[in-house]
């Protein structure tokens, strides 16, 4: 049942794509939440990377490459990944960022996963825009995540992670799905969301 998980949240900025290279992430933020326990673990580290932050991705997120500079590696933050992500629902907006660079550990078995921009999208097809910032902002959650993550706005790892987690609090609660299976947010299927929002 869906009330008895754990949830941990998890988002990654990145250097910004450029040509011939991949795209590698330079700022990790993790959390964890549950009914029993709320808004818990948050942790939130830039990371080492071996090229320039591009001048696109910068205007985004506002990190500079001297905010690497003392930075670890992904890699070497591997055991705080596993404590947090390992053994619970890991949750993402839009969620093929997060399991691309969680490739650098590999077999690692994290998931099942939630993606909260296809949830969005099921739950509430109305709304002109799922971009996670507009969602929260449309049921006023924006605040709330203000609240936990002070001095922070959204395109900071932990602010988004903390909003995904936040998103997900707020639609378990509003369509009542405590008792409900997890499969349900596993995988939204746009008929039964349709039958929860009557």
């Amino acid at each position: 049942m869906i009330g008895r998980h754990t949830f941990a949240g998890i988002d990654f900025e990145s250097a910004g794509a450029q040509k011939g290279m991949t795209d590698v992430p330079v700022q990790l933020g993790m959390a964890t939440w549950s009914l029993a326990s709320g808004h818990t673990d948050a942790y939130v580290s830039f990371l080492k990377v071996d090229r320039p932050i591009t001048w696109a991705a910068q205007k985004v997120h506002g990190i500079t490459t001297d905010d690497l500079a003392q930075a670890p590696s992904l890699m070497t933050l591997w055991p705080k990944v596993k404590a947090t992500l390992g053994k619970r629902i890991v949750v993402a907006h839009g969620h093929g960022t997060e399991k691309r660079y969680l490739r650098a550990f590999p077999a690692h078995g994290f998931g099942p996963w939630v993606d909260t921009l296809l949830l969005a999208r099921a739950a509430w097809p109305q709304l002109s825009s799922h971009a996670l910032g507009s969602v929260c902002d449309h049921f006023a959650l924006t605040e709330r995540v203000s609240e936990l993550i002070p001095e922070k706005t959204w395109h900071d790892a932990l602010y988004d992670t903390v909003a995904s987690l936040m998103l997900i609090e707020y639609l378990i609660k509003e369509f009542r799905l405590e008792e409900s299976p997890i499969e349900l947010l596993l995988n939204p299927d746009i008929s039964q969301w349709h039958q929860l929002r009557r």
